[in-house]
């Protein structure tokens, strides 16, 4: 049976890893792992026919996260979503949000095909301590080839979404100046994206299907290797999240509301009510990390865990 502490511990847990670049599926299945008894014993009651209390309880956490981006980014989201609306109506792509609108979308696709494909037969082979903790250390490598990798300039916007870019910079009154990154918003410099690259990022986003790979750190990667600085690749990546998490958490609630959560309920809106609390948090402290700093030390951390895990596990 879930307790109320474990379902605090965890909650806590999902929203930070959900969006830190160190996976929230990897730590889900390695805390529990590691502390042992009972808290492991979560991860492996149940059946992957009928589904687990565990898998069932995470639902709700997943949700929680989801809307608790939603709240962060809500003026970003009520802009987007105007934005996508008009271009239905017009049948144009006339500002850079309705040209973000679209990115996202776009961005969304592979890892919504690939997620209804291949989640549950790779959650089944691969979700185990010693799995989790390998694609773990892979994940702190990745961080680090991304840094090292990352392109210095920022994508061009002569080729990719300069109209939109200037009637932004019009707009906010520096029509007259020589375009600049110095000029643009950050929906502006993340509209200036091509279709190529917002799909490739999206991509990337899908290894997070491996426990122990981060969404958010491989969504990142994604967007630092087309020219994004930090700060906007964490926008990004936490704006491309939330329709993905959203959308998971909302097609498993079924889980949650059969036989397995049906003895749990009062401990998922409890660990769900933490999950969003740490969740609008660590996007909060993120957005400001990532204005001065890199991904390296949650690389250091995942090749160290993972390591450490591997260890523990083999």
């Amino acid at each position: 049976m879930l307790t109320y502490f474990q379902a605090i511990v965890i909650g806590a847990l999902q929203g930070v890893t959900e969006l830190f670049p160190i996976s929230s599926l990897g730590h889900s299945v390695l805390v529990p792992a590691w502390i042992g008894g009972s808290w492991q014993e979560l991860v492996t009651q149940g059946d992957s026919k009928s589904g687990t209390p565990y898998l069932a309880f995470v639902v709700a956490l997943h949700v929680a996260t989801a809307i608790a981006l939603l709240g962060y980014y809500w003026r970003d989201w009520r802009d987007i979503i105007i934005g996508f609306v008009q271009t239905l109506r017009t049948r144009r792509i006339e500002t850079s949000t309705q040209r973000l609108a679209w990115l996202i979308v776009i961005a969304t696709i592979p890892v919504g095909i690939l997620g209804l494909a291949l989640e549950h037969p790779l959650r089944t082979l691969f979700a185990t301590p010693i799995y989790a903790s390998i694609f773990l250390m892979l994940n702190g490598v990745v961080l680090i080839v991304g840094e090292g990798l990352r392109r210095r300039n920022a994508p061009s916007l002569s080729d990719y979404g300069r109209q939109f870019a200037e009637e932004e910079a019009h707009a906010s009154g520096h029509g007259g100046d020589v375009l600049t990154e110095e000029h643009l918003a950050s929906d502006e410099r993340l509209a200036a994206l091509s279709v190529k690259d917002a799909l490739g990022i999206g991509l990337a986003q899908s290894g997070a299907l491996l426990a122990g790979f981060s969404r958010s750190g491989l969504t990142m990667v994604g967007g630092l290797l087309r020219g994004l600085d930090h700060e906007d690749t964490a926008k990004f990546a936490f704006l491309l999240a939330t329709p993905v998490i959203l959308a998971a958490g909302v097609l498993k609630l079924p889980e949650l509301a059969g036989p397995q959560g049906r003895d749990i309920i009062g401990q998922s809106v409890v660990g769900a009510i933490v999950a969003g609390l740490a969740a609008w948090f660590a996007v909060r402290f993120l957005e400001r990390f990532f204005k001065t700093r890199t991904m390296l030390p949650f690389a250091v951390y995942c090749l160290v865990a993972g390591l450490l895990s591997i260890i523990r596990f083999v």
